[in-house]
């Protein structure tokens, strides 16, 4: 590592800036931290990355930095001040205004740190230079951090609409957070969740967005190296640690680490998108502690009906018993993306951040390309009646009648489906509403859910999904 020095000396009171260069080779560490030495008397720090991106061969992967910040206290969770991965190549955090991705504060002496993450490096390795500049003065006021409340109006227990996987300018995303509200209240959602990579800096950012008919929770994307995770519905203001693999097991489980993590701060853990094509995306953790999964990312695609499929084998899979519900949320970075495409549409007992979460992770949801679609499934049997995400049991030869309702699916094939697979299908005239009835017994099926797809655009293949239920559990009981 080189460095070059000019401006002013430590004492002076003129900015002062030097460049540090250096090499990451094939192979480097995940995180490289490059000390930084700040001296009394600083307001302001800037950074400038900047790095090589020389032409690979086809199918090799070239340059790609990741940038973040730690100050004074270290390279620990109490020193994080920043994050932006990949999506800017300069920053600047001071007491009175940060970078967005980056925490306003003071600017204390010490040894501060530039984090580098060497996203892909190319076969000639990926050189870089940093040019740092210290700005010297009056700290300024420190900005007040106005979080979003925990409860909105709501209906009572209802029915709500919600997109759990959002970006803006505080990570990669092109929208602002007055730009996704807007969009949100568009697409006819009752909630959001702010889930930036890697940074609670936005957190704060949602001031006078939220109101009666919207509420805003705060959350995480959890960017590693061997997939995404949602932290959602989490204390605002609370930091995720990003830097782990899968195989990091030297104390103990990493993702159920990350889980403890996230419930202690209020939050649940949700695997994102588990099979997406992107490099470090798809989840390798494994989903003994997640309490919910991710299985419809934006418009539907063969990732999605991957991650369907394996889903739908975990239903009765885990250990312990819980069971996984699923959740189809847009991650939508700017246009043309639409914010609430897909949704996950909750039964909760009010609209509040408790309420909201607990019905996620019971499973009393079903997912929903949009607001114009509807659905609900029950099952029946002997004069007692199951919806989404509840339990009926019977006698295991009592005859159970399964029946979804269904609106604004024009055309659509409406599936019934079981622990054995697809069991009934039912096309939905022009209008897009019907109801479809279906009898089984416990005996027969451990489990049923709807699918509503639009008509598929070869016959070989199944149509994109439009909307899907969690399940209702069959369980066998005595003879009444």
């Amino acid at each position: 590592m080189v460095e070059r020095r000019t401006g002013a000396d430590d004492g002076g009171r003129e900015p002062e800036s030097w460049t540090v260069a250096g090499h990451l080779p094939p192979g480097a560490p995940d995180f490289v931290y490059v000390p930084v030495r700040v001296p009394a008397g600083v307001r302001r720090i800037d950074v400038v990355c900047r790095y090589e991106r020389p032409d690979v061969p086809p199918g090799t992967p070239g340059n790609a930095l990741d940038l973040g910040l730690f100050d004074e206290r270290g390279t620990g969770p109490e020193g994080f001040r920043g994050w932006s991965g990949g999506a800017r190549d300069r920053f600047s955090v001071g007491a009175g205004e940060a970078t967005p991705g980056y925490l306003a504060g003071p600017v204390n002496a010490g040894t501060w740190h530039v984090c580098l993450g060497p996203y892909t490096v190319a076969p000639d390795g990926l050189p870089y230079e940093l040019t740092v500049t210290l700005t010297y003065g009056p700290p300024g006021p420190a900005p007040a951090r106005v979080f979003p409340p925990e409860r909105a109006a709501g209906r009572g227990r209802a029915w709500y609409r919600g997109d759990c996987h959002l970006h803006t300018v505080h990570s990669d995303g092109a929208r602002t957070p007055a730009e996704v509200a807007a969009a949100a209240r568009s697409a006819g959602l009752d909630f959001i969740v702010t889930t930036e990579h890697n940074t609670p800096a936005g957190h704060g950012a949602w001031a006078g967005l939220w109101s009666d008919d919207l509420l805003v929770l705060c959350g995480t994307e959890v960017t590693t190296r061997n997939g995404h995770l949602l932290a959602l519905g989490t204390d605002p203001g609370t930091f995720t640690d990003w830097r782990r693999r899968a195989r990091d097991r030297a104390h103990g489980e990493p993702d159920a680490a990350l889980a403890r993590h996230i419930r202690r701060a209020g939050g649940i853990a949700v695997p994102a998108h588990p099979f997406a094509a992107c490099l470090g995306c798809s989840w390798r953790f494994g989903y003994a502690h997640a309490d919910a999964v991710e299985v419809w990312n934006g418009p539907w695609t063969p990732d999605d009906e991957a991650a369907l499929a394996a889903w739908s084998g975990m239903l009765h899979a885990r250990p312990d018993g819980r069971r996984l519900p699923a959740m189809g949320n847009s991650d939508a970075h700017r246009e043309p993306q639409a914010v609430g495409h897909p949704q996950t549409v909750v039964l909760a007992d009010g609209l509040t951040r408790r309420a909201v979460l607990d019905a996620l992770t019971a499973g009393r949801s079903y997912l929903a390309e949009s607001a114009a679609v509807t659905l609900a499934l029950t099952a029946s049997a002997g004069g007692r009646d199951a919806g989404i995400g509840d339990d009926l049991t019977a006698p295991p030869t009592e005859p159970v009648t399964v029946r979804v309702d269904v609106a604004g699916v024009p055309h659509g094939d409406v599936r019934f489906v079981t622990d054995q697979g697809v069991v009934l299908r039912h096309a939905l005239p022009a209008s897009g509403s019907g109801t479809v009835t279906w009898r089984t017994t416990t005996a027969a099926a451990a489990h049923v859910r709807a699918e509503v797809r639009h008509p598929p655009s070869r016959p070989e293949l199944p149509g994109p999904m439009a909307g899907m239920t969690n399940p209702v559990f069959l369980n066998e009981g005595p003879a009444r």
